[in-house]
């Protein structure tokens, strides 16, 4: 039997509007077989959502899920975000790492006190570009080229299975892994809410500097969220900015 593992309560997978009730049952499912219990769902399509939580046989972790209006609010507590997406249409903004290199990542976050979520997209769609500013990182599932795509619970089920065969209490090290990704600091990384509100104290400068025209503003905001998640800054180094940046816009408006 695969092991729980060590820090399963620091995973969240959260669905992002999912519509279909069996793909969310599936997703909790798969994570109830392999030890997973916290589940965030964004903007689920409320008649299925009812759905699948009543469903005969629904497990705990569905039952408890966190209902959230948007995804930032599910990524909150979260100091590493992983997004899942397909990447034959799309060039990716972020990192990207293989299925297997995504356990050592989180067992070295988790060593740190952080938090992470995976993130999945709708069934239709997936993640958007906005979705996707949010995460630090996109984990890529080995596809064939024919169907690139994967139903949700099973790529829900995909993913949590190479996570638990892989255990995030093993010896493996973060260290050594090929992945992309910039160095995390030592102390406390800091949360997505903070970088969101950092963002939020940095685009407020932006416009009362005039940086740009009014229509650039969403691509600049997508662009600055992008950027901070890439600086990996810590909780103290966050709040510190933040300071800057609102005392900044404060002395513009006055």
């Amino acid at each position: 039997m695969l092991p729980a593992p060590a820090h399963s309560d620091r995973l969240t997978v959260v669905l992002v509007s999912p519509r279909n009730p069996l793909n969310i049952g599936a997703a909790a499912r798969a994570m109830a077989n392999f030890g997973f219990t916290r589940l965030a769902v964004v903007a689920p399509f409320a008649p299925h959502w009812r759905e699948a939580r009543s469903a005969i046989g629904a497990p705990q972790v569905l039952r408890q899920a966190a209902e959230c209006t948007t995804l930032a609010e599910a990524l909150s507590q979260c100091s590493l975000v992983a997004g899942t997406a397909a990447l034959a249409r799309r060039k990716p903004q972020q990192p990207v790492v293989s299925l297997t290199a995504l356990a050592p990542i989180l067992k070295h976050e988790f060593a740190r006190g952080g938090r992470a979520a995976l993130v999945f997209g709708p069934e239709k769609r997936g993640l958007t570009r906005d979705d996707l500013s949010h995460c630090h990182l996109l984990v890529e599932i080995p596809t064939s080229p024919q169907q690139p795509s994967m139903n949700l619970g099973q790529a829900v089920a995909v993913c949590l299975y190479e996570l638990a065969a892989r255990s995030l209490d093993s010896g493996e090290s973060a260290e050594g892994i090929s992945a992309p990704i910039a160095p995390r600091a030592t102390s406390e990384t800091a949360s997505s809410a903070t970088l969101d509100l950092l963002a939020e104290a940095i685009d407020r400068v932006m416009e009362a500097a005039e940086y740009s025209p009014a229509e650039m503003r969403s691509a600049n905001h997508h662009d600055v969220r992008l950027l901070l998640r890439r600086l990996a800054l810590s909780a103290p180094d966050a709040r510190r900015i933040l300071g800057l940046f609102r005392r900044i816009a404060w002395r513009l408006k006055h």
